[in-house]
């Protein structure tokens, strides 16, 4: 199975760096992970709403243009789908017994997902209704991959 993320903005945080490189090296034995960071837009600190409309459009311009064709397009958002990590290894195990690929993970950035990325999804996903940086979804997006990844080879999940 082939996971493309394609996330707004690069990651500062060092811990984040290290994390999401753990998870990466975690998933070779389960999938073909690609990782695709596209520029995120700089604003000033006291946008206008019609400001931060057009970065989200831009941004989201970006993610289209990184999204392959013929992707099934899964985009973070805030009020997506919930779904327990059972859920997700389900999900993902009906995916691969039907041959989809690539799947298309999409993290925005801390504006969110523009309109044409949100209508462009097949499926909108909430990591959790708790807000977090659009860096640490990253690597607990790829936690739960992980996770999933586990679940459906039938080995231990919990540690």
């Amino acid at each position: 199975m082939q996971v493309r993320i394609i996330a707004v903005g690069k990651i500062k945080e060092r811990f984040l760096t290290e994390g999401i490189a753990e998870y990466e090296k975690r998933l070779t034995p389960y999938l073909k992970l690609a990782i695709v960071e596209v520029a995120d837009e700089k604003r000033g600190v006291h946008s206008s709403a019609g400001q931060e409309q057009l970065v989200k459009d831009r941004e989201g311009d970006r993610i289209l243009a990184a999204i392959p064709e013929g992707a099934y397009v899964v985009a973070l958002d805030v009020r997506g789908k919930e779904m327990s990590s059972e859920a997700l290894a389900a999900r993902m195990h009906d995916w691969q017994l039907a041959g989809t690929n690539p799947v298309a993970m999409i993290i925005g950035g801390d504006l969110g997902l523009s309109d044409a990325v949100l209508a462009r999804a097949a499926l909108r996903l909430s990591i959790s209704p708790m807000t977090f940086t659009h860096q640490m979804v990253r690597m607990i997006l790829l936690e739960q991959i992980y996770r999933a990844c586990r679940i459906n080879s039938g080995e231990p999940y919990h540690k």
